[in-house]
């Protein structure tokens, strides 16, 4: 019984030390959840020497680090990649916009600086501000503008010749190069234009010597052995023959039958056949030549009077 007395008399105090406990954390979570000011966040961003340092607290080890970015080359891909690798804890970062939009991976540090934005790395997100920068930077362009103006024509001054006569040189052992490399080139195809040339020849003399052989067969035929009366039906069915064959030399190469596209066309089908038979590398040769042209155009325009600024005659006296 004295037991029970005893903890009948604490009852009320127990009550009220629990009853002042709970008062107490109620009043701290309602200032809590009912505070107008937003949490500070923990990402600055700060300009040095004209350049956007972004300093952030890295999840792992709880330390700041800072990111020093350029904005006009440096994409958020690469800033987003750049922390994850100083932290290897980092498994999930990206930027998103305040609208909740996330930028691309190519997208300039430039763009994503110029508004706020929120940077989430695992799963905390960070309300990022940066300052403005727009009048420093036209500041500072008008002032380097003049400088670097100066400087290009003080370059322009001093190595000019010197770039132009070693642009020369360069140009100059390019087409060595190439002339070696087309030698073998060039004389197996003089002797396959020989052989080919030949071929269409003999072909112009057989053609020749076939219709010399119609006419004296046909003159035969009709003074020795029939008469005009008999040959000329064969006469007429002759020539309309050749008719035939020309229309249907037409529809084969669409062009007309032309003595010299005749000659052309068979001494380039001779050629590729023979080429072909000796392995010349016909599409080699081709980029070869189209290179020692190309190669041949950049050495005039180099060693032209406005280049070398030198009037005509100056010029044909140096060449």
């Amino acid at each position: 019984m004295p037991i029970l007395t005893e903890l009948w008399r604490r009852l009320p105090l127990a009550a009220g030390y629990q009853a002042r406990n709970v008062r107490h954390r109620l009043q701290l979570f309602s200032g809590l959840f009912y505070s107008t000011q937003p949490p500070p966040s923990d990402v600055t961003v700060q300009y040095n020497h004209g350049l956007p340092v972004v300093t952030l607290t890295l999840p792992s080890r709880n330390e700041r680090c800072q990111f020093t970015v350029k904005p006009m080359t440096t994409t958020v891909g690469q800033f987003l990649k750049d922390i994850q690798q100083e932290d290897k804890g980092v498994e999930r970062v990206a930027a998103v916009s305040t609208d909740g939009a996330k930028f691309s991976s190519s997208t300039l540090m430039n763009v994503l600086l110029q508004n706020d934005f929120q940077l989430v790395i695992n799963k905390s997100t960070h309300h990022v501000s940066p300052p403005p920068i727009v009048n420093l930077q036209s500041a500072r362009s008008e002032q380097l503008d003049p400088i670097k103006c100066m400087i290009q024509d003080l370059h322009t001054v001093f190595y000019y010749d010197d770039y132009l006569l070693q642009k020369e040189q360069q140009l100059l052992q390019r087409l060595e190069n190439l002339k070696e490399e087309l030698q073998p080139f060039e004389q197996m195809k003089e002797n396959l234009m020989t052989l080919a040339e030949a071929r269409t020849s003999r072909l112009k003399w057989v053609g020749l010597a076939l219709l010399s052989t119609q006419g004296g067969a046909l003159a035969w035929l009709t003074w020795w052995v029939y008469s005009w009366d008999i040959m000329e039906p064969v006469t007429y069915f002759i020539t309309y023959g050749s008719a035939i064959g020309f229309y249907a030399y037409f529809l084969l190469t669409k062009l007309e039958y032309l003595y010299p596209e005749v000659s052309d066309r068979q001494f380039l089908h001779s050629f590729y056949r023979k080429a072909k038979v000796k392995k010349f590398d016909i599409e080699k040769y081709n980029r070869l030549k189209n290179e020692f042209a190309k190669t041949e155009a950049s050495l005039r325009r180099l060693r032209s009077p406005l280049q070398l600024k030198l009037p005509i005659e100056q010029l044909h006296d140096r060449e």
